[in-house]
Parts: C-alpha cells; structure tokens; sequence
C-alpha cells in the first residue's frame, strides 16, 4: 500500500479546499435541458430524489464536487462523463438546475404517512 506524506497530504487538501467550496456558476434553465437531454432523470427521477438511482436532493455537493463525481462515480451503476461529452459549464448548469429541486416533505408532514408514526 503506498503511503503519502504528511505534507504532502496537507499540501494537497490547502490547495483542493477552495475548488471544494467554491459557488455554482451555472445557469438552472441549461441545467435542466441538460438533465432532460442527457436522461439524468431516468435513474434519479425527475424530482432528483427517487429512482434507482443516487438521491440527488439536497445537494450538498459543491459545483467541484459534483463534478468530480461526474467524471469519476463511486458506482458501478453511474456511468462516468468525460469533459469531452459534459464539459464543466455544463455539469455547473446541471448542478445549478438540482440545487433549484425543491426537497421532499417529511413523513410527518404528509397526512397520509403521519398515521405510521
């Protein structure tokens, strides 16, 4: 197993960090051309929450960590999108349409469902 150096393991997390927290500069109305267009919805719905796919909503990624999720999932079942196909304005649009999602109720606040409590 390699093993990376302490300073060089912090010099890598001060120089990431900005990118990590860094605003979404997309446009919501692009974004959400590109879920439809690039069929995002097929595996996290149209609502960015249901499906079999990741739940989307909240996103609590940044704009570069949703990227970089993108370009390299952690599952198989995510396919991974070069910048050649969603280049990053467009991944920033996409990100900019989720963040526009509204979330789900809770259960409790759904009539419904309040009876299973």
């Amino acid at each position: 197993m390699n093993r990376i150096s302490l300073p060089v393991l912090i010099m890598a997390l001060v120089l990431g960090l900005p990118a990590l927290f860094a605003q979404s500069d997309g446009d919501a109305g692009k974004g959400k051309d590109l879920y439809m267009k690039y069929s995002c919805y097929a595996c996290h719905g149209f609502s960015g929450q249901n499906g079999p796919g990741a739940r989307l909503v909240p996103m609590k990624m940044t704009t570069a960590g949703f990227t970089a999720y993108v370009r390299a999932p952690r599952t198989r079942q995510m396919p991974s999108f070069s910048a050649k196909v969603l280049p990053d304005q467009q991944l920033a649009d996409i990100h900019a349409y989720i963040k526009t999602l509204p979330e789900s109720k809770p259960a409790k606040d759904i009539p419904a469902l309040a009876q299973f409590k």
